[in-house]
């Protein structure tokens, strides 16, 4: 059954109540025609619910825009939301794609996660491309998407609201890697579902790596919100060497917008409960509003918390990865890269959930901390330890 506007519906139930069910909720597909998004498609999702949603076709199905009952979720930028081909993914040595980043959701990868870098390329097989150059987090998020359906269905009394596409990332004598996305939502649900499939759709050993940039924005992120995760351990830091507290910005609360803030990135061990998934929320508990994330720890098995409290960039990022956030070079250097072979799939499963009103908050708290309990200062110390993955041994 569907549920909507407090009541249980079939579909008979609900035809009866309206000549057409946009009425309450679906899929629309539309053009931006201004600015830097001209041209752009766009996904629009609505449930019925107050959860409002969109997808962007031609960045890799990213989502741009969250919202529940017309207050945001996700983070806008200064960037706004840019066509692909005003992008330049090879300047600014490596940067370029901070000219459009921007939104709830950000693909990285597909075979690159991180900060710039130059690795081996000898998979490949080609003389003149001895190594390749990565810029920041891969390349995925900059390449359109063919959409090869969406729409809203019944399947089973639910009625399921849907877009699917593939997107890919190819070159020659190099990368021919295949993304195949569906999104989901259910009308008078507050839950988005993303399904992933990589493919090596080409024919030598590829190198593979995939993170969901997860951004949450004002007023989920204000001073006071707080992250609730199973962190079993904190294992790095980027701004360790220069003093945890310098900033007097921990990982487990949020600060004010600040002038002259530098980001900081933690990345987290956390704890899969016995079903295998690893859940997470940040919460505001002054407007009762939050969001919940959940992941398989078998396909992401990392997790980065990304702090960048700038004023005019106020935002935090939620970030299960499939490496560690030491990048590239450190994932060949420990034998844990994710070698695709030709034809070789890797399945990716993520919940966006809405939390709405302090019962649902202390439900998803105490789910999550029953896993693992969190640790309760704000400076933990690092513990070095980045576990091995893949079968791989742990090293430095």
């Amino acid at each position: 059954m569907a549920r909507l506007y407090d009541s249980d519906h079939s579909a008979a139930s609900l035809a009866q109540r309206t000549g057409n069910m946009a009425a309450f909720g679906g899929v629309r597909l539309s053009v931006l025609d201004n600015g830097a998004g001209r041209g752009l498609r766009v996904l629009d999702f609505h449930t019925g619910s107050g959860l409002h949603f969109s997808v962007l076709v031609d960045r890799a199905m990213d989502i741009s825009e969250v919202s529940h009952k017309g207050r945001a979720i996700g983070w806008h930028s200064p960037t706004g939301f840019r066509h692909p081909a005003l992008g330049d993914y090879e300047g600014e040595g490596g940067l370029g794609w901070t000219r459009s980043f921007s939104g709830f959701l950000a693909t990285c990868g597909l075979d690159h996660v991180g900060g710039p870098e130059e690795v081996d390329a000898s998979s490949y097989n080609y003389p003149r491309r001895s190594t390749v150059q990565h810029g920041l987090h891969g390349r995925i998020s900059a390449t359109p998407a063919r959409l090869t359906g969406y729409g809203e269905t019944w399947q089973n009394e639910r009625y399921t609201l849907w877009a699917e596409a593939v997107c890919v990332q190819a070159t020659m004598f190099g990368e021919v890697l295949h993304l195949h996305r569906r999104i989901e939502a259910d009308l008078g649900g507050n839950t988005i579902r993303l399904h992933d499939r990589v493919v090596n759709a080409g024919f030598a050993p590829t190198p593979h790596m995939l993170m969901y940039h997860v951004n949450l924005g004002y007023p989920v992120i204000d001073e006071g919100a707080r992250l609730v995760a199973p962190i079993r351990d904190v294992v790095w830091a980027s701004h360790a060497d220069s003093g945890l507290s310098r900033q007097s910005v921990g990982y487990r609360t949020c600060p004010a917008p600040q002038t002259g803030f530098a980001e900081q990135v933690w990345e987290h061990d956390l704890a899969a409960d016995e079903r295998g998934n690893v859940a997470l929320a940040v919460v505001n508990d002054r407007l009762a509003f939050g969001l919940e994330l959940e992941t398989r720890k078998e396909q992401m098995p990392c997790f980065y918390q990304w702090q960048n409290f700038q004023a005019g960039h106020y935002v935090m990022g939620v970030e299960p990865a499939t490496h560690h956030a030491k990048g590239n070079q450190f994932a060949r250097d420990r034998d844990e890269m994710i070698w695709l072979s030709a034809g070789e799939a890797r399945n990716y499963s993520a919940q966006f959930r809405v939390l709405d009103g302090g019962k649902e908050i202390a439900e998803s708290t105490a789910r999550i901390m029953a896993v693992q309990a969190q640790p309760d200062e704000d400076y933990p110390q690092p513990s070095g330890h980045f576990a091995a993955l893949y079968g791989a041994k742990a090293g430095a």
